[in-house]
């Protein structure tokens, strides 16, 4: 098994402020990213934003502000919230960078010198919001104006001189990659829509454009920009220091394991970018995962429909692991789902108040009184040792990970949680203070619960599983997937710390 790891996030469009969606994708992606590092992975996490386009040359122009400045200060609120978010990324790539450009320019020329690039004429249906071409049969008339069948947004006519790619030759080769590769494409369900898609025929794609100049030159060309996705799909690789083939980093990590990104962007990261890079003789990534949205109400958000969501503003109000641990175990991962403050707040009630934070507060408030806060003395017994046993089956719970199933993951740790806080209850150790050994075993294990299900949460709040850890005296750096298998990992006589309370309950 690989001990390198490489997952990314979209890079996110700086043409307005970020909103739940991207949260939502940065904090699945950290989720896998921060799980593979203590299962003792070398993690490469990537996250930036794709900086070039029509798109955002008119929201500067709209801003009185040159392309690259309004980019700056867009790019920059995009890069701060990777810290409001706690991401652990290893890079934050910018596609305005010089080093982005030498791969963008250098995979061009590749393509061009394989005979995949020709030089025609486009005319047809452009979306700028969605800096994406369509077909006639993928548009319609909507109150007087041509949109978008699939996203909803307004498509221009466009005609003009255009470098295209070689796209309808690659369509049999596609998919005999994805029968080869049947879990390329996650969930099951995105994966049959780009087969469709792919079946029902490719055509030669646009991959310049003439009449806006915010782009990176096309190198044999300097009248044409490299068309914004060829460019922006580019940014997995720039990270990595390619065009060198043979620098470590580039070695050790591509192909990368895991794309993370909305289901809007599935067509161009598992038609367009496979196709780019076999076309260029390099491997293509491991997977492409395409989440749902998060709605707002029973909308996509969006700053068109001005139902945004600010993550910071949830955040400010609940903090960032209670919006962690809601985004990963209340939204069904592949599919849409929303958020509201209800739902958040009940949540927080439930799963953290009264479930982990109940077991940590009660049993640590027990330890404290009938054992000076000190690991004890233990000799299980059968029931210890089968809800401890119940959380040492490291091949399933990593399954979960692989398979990139959040909400087993979830159900597992919320289920574990609730047979601890039962083991608890029903081994009544205030009942025991005449057999000092049992009471003793019972907080023992009830204390390696805690620790056992604090390493499985940490992935999901490591601000809040810290402050637990912490009471063991376990830095992060230190946190051991592996140790789950073991029972008696907390050594006799160990002085326990102070743990505060972890979550309040929000009183409706």
């Amino acid at each position: 098994m690989s001990k390198n790891y490489y997952i990314t996030t979209p890079i996110y469009y700086p043409s307005a402020k970020p909103h739940m969606g991207h949260a939502y994708s940065s904090i699945i992606a950290d989720f896998f990213a921060r799980f593979k590092k203590i299962d003792g992975h070398k993690v490469y996490f990537l996250t930036g934003t794709d900086e070039h386009g029509l798109k955002i040359q008119r929201a500067a122009e709209k801003n009185n502000k040159s392309p690259k400045l309004f980019c700056d200060e867009i790019s920059k609120i995009f890069e701060d919230l990777t810290k409001t978010l706690n991401l652990s990324n290893t890079d934050f790539i910018r596609t305005t960078e010089l080093r982005h450009k030498k791969s963008v320019q250098n995979l061009w020329n590749i393509l061009e010198k394989n005979k995949q690039i020709y030089l025609s004429k486009y005319s047809g249906w452009y979306s700028v919001s969605d800096e994406a071409f369509y077909n006639e049969d993928e548009v319609e008339e909507k109150n007087g104006a041509k949109i978008s069948k699939t996203s909803g947004s307004f498509v221009e006519w466009v005609e003009e001189e255009s470098f295209f790619f070689k796209l309808s030759e690659w369509e049999k080769p596609l998919l005999k990659f994805y029968d080869k590769n049947k879990k390329f494409i996650l969930p099951e369900s995105r994966r049959n829509e780009v087969i469709s898609f792919v079946k029902s025929g490719l055509k030669d794609l646009s991959v310049s454009r003439k009449t806006f100049s915010w782009g990176i030159k096309v190198p044999s060309d300097d009248k044409h920009v490299v068309y914004v996705w060829l460019d922006a799909l580019t940014n997995y690789l720039s990270s990595l220091k390619y065009p060198n083939k043979n620098n470590d980093l580039y070695k050790s990590f591509w192909p990368a394991d895991l794309h993370i990104i909305g289901k809007d962007i599935l067509r161009f990261h598992a038609i367009y970018w496979p196709a780019f890079l076999l076309a260029a003789n390099i491997e293509p990534p491991k997977r492409v995962y395409g989440h749902g949205w998060i709605l707002s109400g029973d909308e996509k958000m969006s700053k068109s429909k001005g139902n945004i969501l600010d993550p910071l503003e949830i955040i400010n109000i609940y903090g960032l692991d209670c919006l962690r641990y809601y985004l990963l175990k209340e939204v069904s991962f592949g599919n849409d789902g929303n958020i509201s403050e209800e739902k958040l707040e009940n949540c927080i009630n439930s799963d953290l108040a009264n479930n982990y934070g109940n077991l940590c507060q009660r049993v640590l408030s027990f330890a404290e009184k009938n054992c000076s806060s000190i690991i004890p003395k233990h000799e299980f017994n059968n029931d210890d040792l089968i809800i401890l046993n119940s959380i040492s089956d490291l091949d399933k719970i990593r399954s979960f990970i692989d398979n990139q199933d959040i909400n087993q993951y979830m159900s597992f740790i919320v289920d574990r949680l609730f047979a601890s806080n039962k083991y608890f209850n029903d081994q009544e150790p205030w009942k025991r203070k005449e057999d000092k050994l049992r009471l003793s075993t019972i907080v023992y294990t009830a204390i390696e619960l805690i620790r056992k299900i604090t390493i499985l949460l940490y992935p999901v709040m490591p601000q809040t599983t810290l402050k637990v850890l912490n009471i063991f005296n376990i830095k992060e750096n230190k946190i051991d997937f592996s140790s789950l298998k073991i029972n008696e990992f907390l050594i006799e006589g160990f002085k326990i710390n102070k743990l505060d309370i972890l979550f309040k309950k929000i009183e409706k």
